[in-house]
C-alpha cells in the first residue's frame, strides 16, 4: 500500500486530529476523524431506506469543513492515479 499523507486539521491540538490520506495505488483516500454521538449515528443510519446499521468493518466519522481542500487534493491524487 502507497499511502500518501495529504493534511492534517490545521486547528489540531495533535491529541484530536483529523487526517487525511490517499493511497493512488488502491484508488481510495483515507480519514481519520471523530467518532459520531450514538444519536448522529442512528440518524446516519436510518437517513436512507437503502441505509442499515453500519457493520462492524465500517465507521462513520466526522471531517470539518476547513479540511474540504485536503480531502479535494486526495481526490485529485487518486484521479490522477487512474489516468496512468
Amino acid at each position: 500500500m502507497a499511502v500518501e499523507f495529504v493534511g492534517i486539521d490545521p486547528n489540531t491540538d495533535r491529541d484530536h486530529c483529523p487526517t487525511v490520506w490517499a493511497d493512488a495505488e488502491a484508488q481510495e483516500i483515507l480519514l481519520q476523524g471523530w467518532k459520531p454521538s450514538p444519536e448522529t449515528q442512528v440518524e446516519c443510519e436510518g437517513s436512507s431506506p437503502a441505509n442499515g446499521p453500519v457493520p462492524e468493518s465500517e465507521a462513520i466519522v466526522r471531517i470539518p469543513a476547513r479540511m474540504i481542500p485536503m480531502i479535494r487534493e486526495a481526490c485529485d491524487a487518486v484521479e490522477r492515479a487512474q489516468l496512468r
